[in-house]
């Protein structure tokens, strides 16, 4: 089942038909752990609306409330070794190396509600930064009990070139106005999504695609709750929290976004997020 908020309310979608969620209160509504329950017997009890299709295609928010929004890093290969290339020349690039094998995983805090743009809006690249690129990623939506209910897509906006002058840069070259996007939904599926879901990231230049690739979650090292057991240790999240899983999809070293790409992260059973770059 998939939750979009809409400019005009919640909207729940199951089996292609939509309904009216009967709740003014995101953050109420999405962090219970019997989520999936709770939508599921919304479909049993209420009758299918026929505009509703129509307010999901013409005004999608992002689905978060008050949530905050975390991310996790170097969980796929090529993450790792890309981060180790573009810090070389700071030689901070066995740092990733040791992350990738630690025990501990890389998480660190992405952004507010407020920098949090959804489908459709503009994502940003820094005026101070000249090598740009999407993290295309499976994001976690986490109650604040600790329990995984739902998944969306994730934009992890990356300004490498400041990340790659020194590894303390990551919160400048990560968290910023417009650094990350979710959507289109919010996925309330009754058991965890398959490992072999896939996740494709296309950019699009001029009306041409000048980047696609993909990889199944599969590919990713740890498990979606060992990064949980971990960012919940010593935080709490009184509306439940998003986190970003990694990525496993890096454009080659000679590639950087432009202003007016296009960027379109697809996942199966999700859905699509596009945005362009601004």
């Amino acid at each position: 089942m998939k939750l979009y908020k809409t400019r005009s309310g919640i909207v729940l979608e199951s089996n292609n038909l939509f309904y009216t969620v009967p709740a003014s209160n995101w953050d109420e509504l999405v962090n219970q752990d019997n989520l999936y329950t709770i939508l599921f017997d919304i479909t049993q009890t209420t009758a299918p609306a026929d505009n509703h299709q129509q307010w999901v295609q013409t005004g999608l928010l992002a689905p978060i409330g008050k949530q905050e929004v975390w991310a996790s890093g170097v969980t796929y290969l090529r993450s790792r070794n890309a981060r180790m290339e573009e810090s070389k020349k700071s030689g901070g690039d066995n740092f990733y190396d040791r992350v990738y094998d630690a025990e501990r995983p890389e998480l660190f805090f992405k952004s507010t509600p407020e920098r949090v743009v959804g489908p459709g809006a503009n994502v940003r690249i820094r005026a101070d930064s000249t090598w740009n690129v999407p993290e295309p990623e499976l994001t976690l939506f986490i109650t604040s009990s600790g329990k995984i209910v739902g998944y969306t897509c994730g934009n992890d906006m990356s300004s490498r070139s400041i990340e790659g002058e020194n590894p303390l840069y990551l919160p400048q070259a990560k968290t910023y106005d417009g650094s990350a996007a979710l959507g289109p939904c919010l996925y309330v599926p009754e058991s965890p999504i398959s490992p072999e879901t896939e996740i494709r990231l296309e950019i699009i230049r001029n009306g041409q695609a000048v980047f696609t690739n993909s990889i199944a979650i599969s590919q990713m090292k740890r498990q979606h709750t060992e990064l949980v057991s971990f960012l919940f240790r010593e935080c709490s999240f009184p509306y439940g929290c998003y986190l970003m899983t990694g990525t496993g999809i890096v454009p080659s070293d000679d590639f950087t976004l432009r202003p007016d790409d296009e960027v379109r992260i697809i996942i199966d059973g999700i859905g699509t997020l596009e945005n362009r770059v601004a």
